[in-house]
């Protein structure tokens, strides 16, 4: 799967540009502030209906316009299809092969993007949200049932947390018990296989950039020695104390740990830029191999914070992904660039994004 054009409009600082796109690998250079990550955010956007730096998808809107619209092909099994995504007033509107898309979870099916962006580190020293977004997303290519579940969780999570916020009668409140519990196990239970299947391809990946394993575990949300519904029951009073429910796959966290110790708490910050990375790389080897399509990986300024030798090795495992690839840089002629395949290149100046022959 990949896309064979990209067409972007009032995008961030681009107000017009269309691109003939490389099946394996396109390279895209510019001087800082020139629109090259716009460019790949807008890819991302095709696929994920949000952006990698923002949650206020109004801000992607070029200054001056109502909206924004990205169109593509998207070339699967020997055919190409179009896609478009445009976000104005009246919100996010989607199609795909001439009709709607029903949601945001079948855009990151028609499309799945991944990116590896010089804020990646937060998967390391960020909170447990950063975590649990990024193995919620493994979970959703690889488990068919997930997105319901977690639907039925979020359902009855919101509506107990309401009714406590309301101050409702306990009968009121815990009506809601019988169906946070089950969806709640269920969607610990997904996670738990998933991560399962996914820890020793992150400890690959790390052997190979860091030359030290990362070991990976879930934090489902609650106490290990009881079950869900003995957390609820526990921490009632403290539940209706804070007007929240503190038990539940809503509170899970992925620990990371290098060397025994949290990584957070061991590492560089170019170090924890690696760490992140090989949770990504593992990510997508562990879904391809647990058969989800691997469709594209957008890696950022990947020479943000780190050495020739570190780089090189990332982009040696980027390489060997098998997905199209977009890489930005402010150099194209840097030497640990020539370790990518061959491919489309492109130069972004001022918004205005040429191919280079």
């Amino acid at each position: 799967m990949s896309l064979d054009t990209v067409g972007i409009e009032d995008f961030r600082c681009i107000q017009r540009a269309e691109l003939p796109l490389h099946d394996r690998c396109n390279l895209i250079s510019g001087e800082n502030a020139s629109g090259k990550t716009s460019l790949l955010e807008a890819i991302f956007v095709l696929g994920r209906a949000r952006s990698f730096r923002t949650a206020k998808v109004e801000t992607l809107i070029r200054n001056g316009s109502s909206a924004f619209q990205l169109t593509a092909r998207v070339c699967t099994e020997g055919s190409a299809r179009p896609l478009g995504l445009r976000f104005g007033k009246e919100g996010i509107e989607a199609r795909y092969s001439g009709r709607p898309v029903t949601g945001l979870a079948e855009l990151a099916t028609i499309f799945p993007a991944q990116a590896i962006d010089p804020e990646v580190h937060r998967l390391i020293e960020g909170g447990p949200q950063e975590r649990r977004r990024f193995l919620d997303w493994g979970v959703f290519h690889v488990e068919p049932n997930f997105v319901e579940q977690w639907r039925r969780y979020q359902r009855a999570l919101r509506q107990r947390n309401a009714a406590l916020k309301a101050g409702a009668a306990p009968a009121v409140v815990r009506a809601w018990d019988p169906e946070l519990v089950e969806a709640g196990e269920l969607v610990a239970a997904s996670r738990a296989r998933y991560l399962q299947a996914l820890a020793p391809h992150v400890a690959a990946a790390a052997e190979r950039l860091l030359g030290h394993p990362l070991d990976i575990a879930l934090h489902q949300g609650w106490s290990a020695e009881r079950t869900l519904q003995e957390s609820v029951e526990t921490s009632w009073i403290r539940d209706r104390e804070r007007a929240v429910t503190l038990s539940g796959p809503h509170r899970a966290d992925v620990t990371v740990r290098y060397g025994g110790t949290p990584a957070r708490d061991r590492i560089s910050r170019g170090q924890q830029k690696l760490a992140a990375a090989a949770l990504l790389l593992g990510q997508l080897r562990c879904d391809a191999e647990l058969g989800s399509r691997v469709a594209a990986l957008l890696v950022d300024d990947p020479a943000a914070e780190l050495d020739a030798g570190n780089l090189e090795r990332l982009l040696k495992e980027v390489v060997s992904l098998p997905a199209q690839l977009f890489v930005t840089a402010l150099d194209p002629r840097n030497p640990a660039l020539a370790n990518l395949p061959e491919g489309h290149r492109f130069h972004v100046e001022h918004g205005q994004v040429r191919r280079l022959v």
